[in-house]
């Protein structure tokens, strides 16, 4: 390949939007059931997904995956006994996008039992990209809402291992302030939140191979 060519093939990479930079595009049919790898700082967590349990959250995780939403995010809110959250985006340009990108919410099918996946929500039709492992059996989060749509399979042991020192989000607690992580993103959280574990990059796992 001539550097003629290599130099045009870069400014092509350089001009073209980020696929996450355009949710309406993004909104493929998730299979009936996938798995996800989180490779994380602790180890992998190894999800596994069902439409049947809420068909809107799985489609919409699964999209997100797919397209790198949550490689390097950070787990900002980790609190023994109760929950591990992420979902803000490395940087926040994709952050913005994504603010207002809600969907509909789902009938709770699956209780929030220790293990099970959920999106996060601060109200009806709030849910957009922030996910929460349960850490304990927290099945009164069912009456508010809270739609489990996947499970952990493989990796339990690395999800309790996620750095929960920093507590509670500012100003309850010494975490994180989320103003200025949707608006400073990683750069914020390095910088002074460096304990924190994250996902080094969540991929999907091709049906029919070992997780």
């Amino acid at each position: 390949m001539s550097h003629a060519t290599l130099l045009a093939l870069l400014l092509f990479t350089l001009q073209s939007p980020h696929p996450l930079s355009d949710p309406s595009k993004l909104n493929e049919e998730a299979p009936e059931v996938f798995q996800v790898r989180l490779e994380t700082s602790e180890g992998d967590i190894v999800l596994e997904a069902r439409r049947a349990w809420a068909p809107l959250g799985a489609d919409r995780f699964y999209n997100l995956v797919k397209h790198g939403f949550y490689d390097s995010a950070r787990f900002y809110r980790v609190l023994p006994r109760f929950a591990a959250q992420a979902g803000t985006h490395a940087d926040p340009a994709i952050s913005a996008v994504w603010r207002e990108q809600t969907i509909a919410d789902d009938p709770v099918k699956e209780s929030n039992l220790k293990g099970t996946v959920t999106f996060a929500n601060s109200g009806p039709g709030t849910r957009t990209t922030q996910i929460f492992i349960n850490l304990d059996n927290n099945s009164y989060l069912d009456e508010s809402g809270f739609a489990p749509f996947a499970r952990i399979i493989e990796g339990m042991d690395a999800a309790e291992r996620l750095y929960a020192g920093y507590g509670e989000m500012a100003p309850d607690g010494k975490g994180p302030d989320y103003q200025r992580l949707e608006l400073e993103g990683n750069a914020y959280l390095e910088k002074e939140f460096p304990e924190l574990d994250y996902i080094v990059r969540a991929v999907l796992v091709p049906a029919g191979a070992a997780p």
